[in-house]
Parts: structure tokens; C-alpha cells; sequence
């Protein structure tokens, strides 16, 4: 079967099932806001200069704790189109609310975890201080929408394992204030971006405590709760949704395929689930599963624009919202300014193409989406 066949019948499946709607409504879902990853465009060259392939990874390219360039730009991007209801664009931002506190791990001689909020990370970059500021004014105008996607997008227990062993990789990223060289060979699939996967009853059991830290984190810095959630790297299990349904989850965000962590005599695997919008677990909480994608940085070369509308109105067709998945590597231009220029001239046309093609069209945020659904809105 050819990509492009694959594509297509993917695309008409994943909308079947489900929950249904005869309004045009478009979700706009983009993960890792808050979360640190390349540090600055000096340990970028650094690295490259060692040999690492940095350059073939995205997010070791381009990805970086957003500058308030970067979302002074973004910003005005969202609020130069209006909906159907006069309300402008919205990004439903998936937020990381800590990060490793570096300095204190050091100084335990590795051998505890601590953290930091991400606003004091930001205090820390070169073109951030604003940054949060930013944030709240976007807040308060609509068009920036926080939501939990972790305390940290990391997986503590088997990185502070790997540095108490002096892992190489693992000690040079640590050094230079990266959680891991991603573009390299790593014993995690994900390179220790996957919080809560697990390789023993241990590491798993500690995911409740930082979960439910994360969440109230995440209330104290934006002063509301976070009713819907994505896991990092779409790993996740079902006691983890019994953990988020008691801080009051009732949505979680993802794609079609869950990546359910096992350990069976030892060995490690991932057990594969499915899910659709509208479909709900035994704890109550509602699946809302991404059936467009806006990710230039992801997968060059392609007609993005072209590609994401036709998503769309296959969502359309069979009655089903747009949840478009739009990470945060593609607006960030700290490290290379021309990545956030390049894309968010695309997102730009993405938008006024939408509107063009369904003037109806109204911007919700996830847990608007999710609440609609509860609600039978139809």
C-alpha cells in the first residue's frame, strides 16, 4: 500500500466512530509549552561541532523554551482571524509545569530528583523573563489556552539512574542543561521523554505522586484546574487515568494509538490501544483522539497547508470536529529565527484557508470540545 493510500484510508477511519456534531468546529492542540530542550543556539553548535546529529532532529533543531519573540508572533497570528462567533484562533497549549533544577541535583551528587516551576526556568534564558507575561495577556485575550501535559517531559526514576551510573550521552546532556541528546541511540525509546513509562513496580507506583503534584502545580501557577490531558509521548496507563480522573481530569487529549507500558517477568513492552473522540473509560473520562495534523518541522517537504485541509474536511464529511496537532518546535525561531518565520506564514494560510473554505467554523479549546460532548451539543 502507497503513503498516500495509507493516508487516505487512515484518515476516513479514524473518524468512523464516535461522538458526532453538525457544527464545524476546529480544536488547534500543541504540546510541550514550558519544557526545556535545546538550550541555546551555542550548545546546538556544540554538540553538531562534537558530531552529534542534532541536525537530523527536529526537536534538537529548532525546539527551545519559547522567547517572547516567539509568542509576541505567534500571538499575533491567532488574533488576526475571527470565527464564525467573532472569537479569534485559539491554541489549546499543553504545558509542562517543571523542569529539572539542575543545580541541586548536581550539588546532591546525583543522588535526588529536584525540580523547578517553569516560570523560574524562564527567568534563567537570555530572551525570557517576559516570557510568562506574554503568556497571561494571550490568556486573558483568548487565544492561549493552558492545559497539563506533565510535571516535567521527562522520565525521572530512569534518568537519574542513567547519571548515577555516569551514563556518557547522559551526563554530557546533563552538563550542557538537556535532559538527553534525542537525536542519538538511547536505552528509551523516546530518550527519556516519556514520563510514565515504567520498568518496574517502583518506578511505577511513584507516577501517582507526580501526577498529582503536577496537577496541583499546574492550579497553583494558572489559578484554575486542568480538566483535560495529554501524555508525553502518548504513553500512559490506565492507572495513570484513575490517578488524573481524582484531580479532575475529564478529558484526554491523544492520537489514535495509546502506548500502554507493560513489565511481564522482567521484560519491558508496550501494549497497543486504540481509542476515538467521544469514546469514554470505566473511571468517566472522555477520549479526544487528533485527526489533522499541522507539523512542517516533523515532516518537510510537504504541502502542510494542502495536507492538514484535507484532514479537515474529511473530519467534516463525517461529522466530526478538527483536533489538529500543531507542536510547539513549529512557532519557536530562538534557535533559528527562520523556522518560526517559514511556519507561521504556513499557519497563517492554514487559518485564513479555513475560514475561506467553512466561514462557519468555530475555535474551541480541548476542554470546551470535551465539555460539548458531555453535553451532548450537537
Amino acid at each position: 500500500m502507497s503513503k498516500a493510500l495509507r493516508d487516505f484510508v487512515i484518515s476516513n477511519l479514524v473518524n468512523i466512530p464516535g461522538w458526532r456534531t453538525r457544527r464545524k468546529l476546529v480544536v488547534i492542540e500543541s504540546d510541550d509549552w514550558g519544557s526545556i530542550r535545546m538550550p541555546s543556539k551555542e550548545v546546538y553548535r556544540f554538540l553538531e561541532n562534537k558530531g552529534y546529529k542534532v541536525s537530523s532532529d527536529p526537536f534538537m533543531r529548532v525546539d527551545s523554551l519559547a522567547a517572547e519573540s516567539d509568542l509576541s508572533a505567534l500571538f499575533e497570528v491567532l488574533n488576526s482571524v475571527t470565527d464564525f462567533n467573532g472569537r479569534p484562533a485559539v491554541i489549546t497549549a499543553n504545558t509542562i509545569v517543571a523542569n529539572p533544577d539542575f543545580q541541586r541535583i548536581r550539588e546532591s551528587d546525583f543522588r535526588q530528583y529536584f525540580y523547578e516551576d517553569f516560570r523560574t526556568t524562564l527567568k534563567r534564558y537570555p530572551e525570557h523573563s517576559g516570557a510568562f507575561n506574554l503568556w497571561k495577556q494571550a490568556m486573558d485575550t483568548g487565544v492561549f489556552h493552558p492545559q497539563f501535559h506533565g510535571r516535567e517531559h521527562l522520565n525521572t526514576a530512569r534518568w537519574m539512574k542513567a547519571l548515577q551510573k555516569n551514563d556518557p550521552m547522559v551526563m554530557q546532556a546533563f552538563d550542557l542543561g538537556m535532559i538527553s541528546i534525542s537525536s542519538e541511540p538511547s536505552p528509551m525509546l523516546f530518550g527519556y521523554m516519556e514520563s510514565l513509562d515504567y520498568h518496574d513496580e517502583e518506578e511505577k507506583a511513584a507516577k501517582s505522586e507526580i501526577l498529582t503534584d503536577g496537577m496541583q502545580l499546574f492550579e497553583q501557577i494558572f489559578g484554575y484546574r486542568s480538566t483535560s490531558f495529554i501524555a508525553n509521548c502518548f504513553v500512559w496507563t490506565k492507572q495513570n487515568e484513575e490517578v488524573l480522573q481524582k484531580s479532575g481530569v475529564k478529558y484526554l487529549q491523544g492520537i489514535v494509538q495509546q502506548l500502554s507500558p507493560e513489565v511481564n517477568s522482567g521484560k519491558h513492552r508496550f501494549r497497543k490501544k486504540y481509542h476515538y473522540t467521544g469514546q469514554t473509560n470505566l473511571t468517566g473520562q472522555t477520549y479526544l483522539t487528533r485527526n489533522a495534523y499541522f507539523e512542517p518541522c516533523l515532516y518537510p517537504g510537504s504541502d502542510h497547508v494542502g495536507a492538514c485541509l484535507k484532514r479537515v474536511n474529511t473530519a467534516f464529511r463525517y461529522g466530526k470536529p478538527a483536533i489538529i496537532s500543531a507542536h510547539r518546535l513549529n512557532f519557536i525561531g530562538f534557535i533559528d529565527p527562520e523556522n518560526r518565520k517559514v511556519n507561521l506564514k504556513q499557519f497563517k494560510l492554514l487559518l485564513d484557508s479555513l475560514l475561506k473554505q467553512w466561514p462557519e467554523i468555530e475555535f474551541v479549546t480541548s476542554d470546551q470540545l470535551g465539555d460539548m460532548i458531555n453535553q451532548t451539543v450537537v
